[in-house]
């Protein structure tokens, strides 16, 4: 199956975006003459092979590299650098090229940054006496499609750069990949903002608009009707709790990486055991875009009512006389077939992790920090991982989880557990500690927590929730309603007007503004008078239903995802859901990026 997912039943003409994206980077190839050594930034490798196949690049002349501290083994006269503005990239780039010119090597080099050189880099380049040598460039590449309603800005450390650095370029990067998609598709009238960082992205793209105001290609009605821009800072309950989707649960323990899985090939019933191999995760894969949203106890069950029915239809095809369009239809389903093996395979892999009474312990715990209700047992049940020093990351994530839920901790308790996991893991920790206590993520406490005043409001927390029947987002977590999503569902239902005295307990400020001074042409959908979408203009042009841009600024998990298809599925909904965000990420990867690299 091809990693490139099909994005024909995008909800907009997502294709346009990636064939964009494309054509830029063929071009910049075609434009450098001759045979040359593409040399990548690692990071940038998954994303490109979301755009391009390396047949292609080969195709025009690029054979390529990863880029390292080593010196570019080569035979080419030409280097091409394809980088993100990283600091420690510029100081491999200037090794290189004074590794060449120790060697009497003559070679052509071009450097192009993804999406937007720096000064500071190419001041590096400078110091380093190789700026000169260079032709430098830009490819601008600020979107990623990963799937038909799944956008992403590959910016991975957006959230830590703005909390922990005071980095505050990535907000910058946001507004002018909207910005992009408004040049596309029309500008977007209604926008909703909630966090520091959101709303400092809605003042960006008003200023964009009112300096070089969009040239839309279809002029008109937008296509995007509403943006609403979320903070991760909002709900960081949210990541720290374990995903129940399907989807959720192979990034939890696999990682999903740019749509795909790398597992040992064993899993996937090859004999060949140690050899790696990808297994693709989009929606071209007909059975995972049935599944992939499914509460993982149901999932199962699915595939094992797939595997039973093609087993009878087998009995019945070996047994009796059938007809010529019987049997036609039977070849059809064994076309499904390679699809219900390849995650029996992997459902198998996943439940070896869900089935560990270790796992099942934890998602109790959860469930009991995010009640908040027994501070002693949450206490001791941290401790109690620190002592038996189980992996940091899975401590620290509960730990985070604990702190915003309790609105810090007790001076006491704080610097006991602090010393603790300085004692257990090494003071090379103190960084991280540093780094998470700068992000407001492990506090002190100062002030009576609102987190019960927040889930009981929103009904965070139901009860007996029907995982194989959902009638609620909560299913995604087993009995909890992720937060940022609930504030999407009353933006969309009765706007935030509503919820004023809640969104007060949150972090950050938050913004509802309405664009004016559009064609009189286009009848846009409004914000009525108490904040909320009115129905005036549901379907835009083409008959499909209104879409609702929602924007995560510090990255989304699947199951937030999942829960937005969820809602978009609803009868009754007058609105199509796209999803746009910094990064995919889990409570895993997300505390990741607090830690110090030292540690």
């Amino acid at each position: 199956m091809a990693q490139i997912p099909n994005l024909g039943n995008a909800p907009i003409n997502l294709s346009s975006i990636r064939d964009q994206s494309q054509k830029e980077l063929l071009n910049l190839l075609r434009n450098i003459r001759g045979k040359k050594c593409l040399v990548i930034d690692p990071t940038l490798s998954g994303s490109l092979s979301l755009l391009v196949q390396t047949s292609l690049l080969k195709e025009h002349g690029a054979e390529l590299r990863h880029l390292s501290a080593d010196p570019v083994q080569t035979d080419c006269t030409t280097i091409v650098y394809l980088v993100r503005s990283q600091l420690h990239l510029m100081k491999f780039i200037s090794s290189h090229v004074q590794n060449d010119l120790s060697k009497g090597l003559k070679r052509d080099y071009f450097l192009y940054f993804v999406p937007r050189r720096s000064v500071a880099c190419e001041k590096i380049l400078e110091e380093e006496n190789v700026h000169d040598r260079m032709t430098i460039g830009e490819y601008p590449l600020y979107i990623l499609p990963l799937d038909e309603d799944v956008l992403s800005f590959e910016l991975d450390l957006a959230y830590k750069e703005c909390q922990v650095d005071g980095d505050t370029s990535s907000l910058w990067h946001i507004a002018k990949a909207i910005q992009k998609l408004e040049s596309a598709f029309g500008v977007i009238p209604n926008v909703r903002a909630k966090g520091k960082a959101s709303v400092r992205v809605a003042d960006i793209l008003n200023r964009m608009q009112a300096e070089e105001p969009v040239n839309s290609s279809e002029p008109g009605l937008p296509e995007i009707n509403t943006l609403i821009l979320i903070d991760r800072e909002v709900d960081m309950v949210t990541p720290m709790c374990s995903q129940l989707t399907y989807e959720g649960l192979l990034d939890e323990f696999l990682r999903i990486n740019n749509g795909s899985v790398e597992v040992d090939s064993s899993i996937m019933g090859h004999q060949q055991e140690g050899k790696k191999i990808k297994v693709p995760l989009n929606s071209s894969d007909k059975l995972f875009k049935e599944i992939r949203d499914l509460n993982f106890e149901v999932v199962v069950q699915v595939l094992r009512q797939k595997a039973t029915s093609m087993k009878q239809d087998y009995a019945e095809v070996t047994t009796t006389n059938q007809s010529v369009s019987e049997l036609k239809d039977f070849v059809k389903k064994l076309n499904s077939l390679p699809e219900i093996t390849r995650h029996i395979n992997l459902a198998q892999h996943v439940s070896t992790f869900t089935s560990k009474p270790s796992f099942l312990s934890r998602l109790d715990m959860e469930q009991t920090f995010v009640e908040a209700e027994s501070y002693d047992i949450c206490f001791e049940y941290i401790e109690e991982m620190i002592h038996k020093q189980e992996p940091i990351v899975s401590v620290l994530r509960l730990l985070i989880l604990f702190s915003i839920t309790n609105s810090g901790l007790p001076k006491k308790h704080f610097d006991y557990l602090r010393r603790e996991l300085l004692h257990s893991y090494g003071f090379e920790q103190m960084g991280t500690l540093n780094n998470l206590e700068k992000a407001g993520l492990l506090k002190k406490q100062e002030a009576k927590s609102n987190w019960l005043s927040v889930k009981r409001a929103l009904n965070l927390i139901v009860e007996d929730t029907d995982t194989a029947n959902p009638n609620d987002i909560s299913y995604v977590f087993s009995g909890y309603a992720p937060l940022s999503i609930r504030l999407v569902q009353h933006a969309i239902r009765s706007g935030w007007r509503p919820i004023e005295d809640i969104l007060k307990f949150l972090p950050g400020p938050h913004s509802e503004s309405k664009k004016s001074g559009f064609s009189s042409s286009a009848s846009y959908e409004s914000l009525s008078g108490n904040g909320s979408l009115t129905n005036s203009a549901n379907k835009i042009n083409s008959g499909r239903r209104s879409l609702v841009l929602v924007v995560f600024i510090g990255g989304v998990t699947f199951a937030e995802i999942s829960a937005l298809r969820y809602l978009s599925a609803q009868e009754g909904m007058p609105y199509d859901l796209i999803v746009a965000t910094t990064k995919l990420v889990n409570g895993h990867s997300l505390t990741e990026t607090f830690m110090d690299k030292w540690s």
